[in-house]
């Protein structure tokens, strides 16, 4: 049941609301920070990829470097596609985005060895691979702000230091309660529980992203 209690969290988390354009009609580039951090502590496809990141690493260092490579990936996409004004289909990129999620939770759960009897790709190369499609989506909700004419390049950077913030904090609590929950005997059950909950979040993702996508062009 708590899959269906947070799903419609998980499908709204990323509008454009009207109260972010005033934060940022309002504000400098501080209000640009805000939002962005805002934006990806609510961003629950992103945090739902990430923490099945998380699940696989047991090493601090290894934690931090696989965080490190995804954040390379969608700052370069976030950046570079915003400046230069190359926008996605939101629909599509959100449910490449749930397939994230889904990939993520099946790989966790063995399922390259168990359904296609070989090994899962790279995941630091996946990892990097994703995190230029989430930077995409991301790129995608901010050009849907009027930013105005001026300092738009500081203003790109300053929602992306956002993201890294937001993204930080809503980090810190899923890693400690999943290295708090490791040593414990329910841990295998929690384990093979919350990645059957990424898969079918991702598949409920990239579902609704699609049928949004098809009624759109319909």
């Amino acid at each position: 049941m708590p899959l269906f209690c947070l799903l419609p969290m998980l499908l709204w988390a990323h509008d454009v609301s009207d109260a972010d354009q005033e934060i940022l009609d309002g504000g400098g580039l501080l209000s640009y920070v805000w939002v962005g951090a805002k934006h990806m502590l609510t961003g629950y496809d992103h945090l739902l990829f990430l923490g099945g990141v998380i699940f696989f690493l047991k090493d601090f260092k290894d934690i931090v470097k696989f965080i490190t490579v995804f954040t390379i990936g969608h700052s370069i996409t976030l950046i570079g596609a915003t400046y230069l004004g190359i926008k996605a289909d939101e629909h599509l990129i959100d449910a490449v985005i749930g397939l994230s999620v889904l990939y993520k939770g099946f790989e966790n759960l063995g399922g390259f060895e168990k359904v296609f009897k070989t090994s899962s790709p790279n995941l630091l190369g996946m990892v990097f691979l994703f995190g230029l499609i989430h930077g995409l989506g991301l790129s995608t909700r901010l050009q849907s702000f009027a930013m105005g004419e001026s300092d738009i390049l500081a203003k790109i950077i300053s929602f992306n230091v956002g993201v890294e913030l937001g993204q930080i904090a809503a980090l810190i609590p899923i890693i400690f309660v999943i290295n708090l929950w490791r040593g414990k005997k329910s841990y295998d059950s929690f384990y093979k529980a919350a990645n059957i909950y990424l898969v079918i979040a991702g598949i409920v993702l990239t579902a609704y992203q699609l049928i949004g996508y098809f009624e759109g062009h319909g």
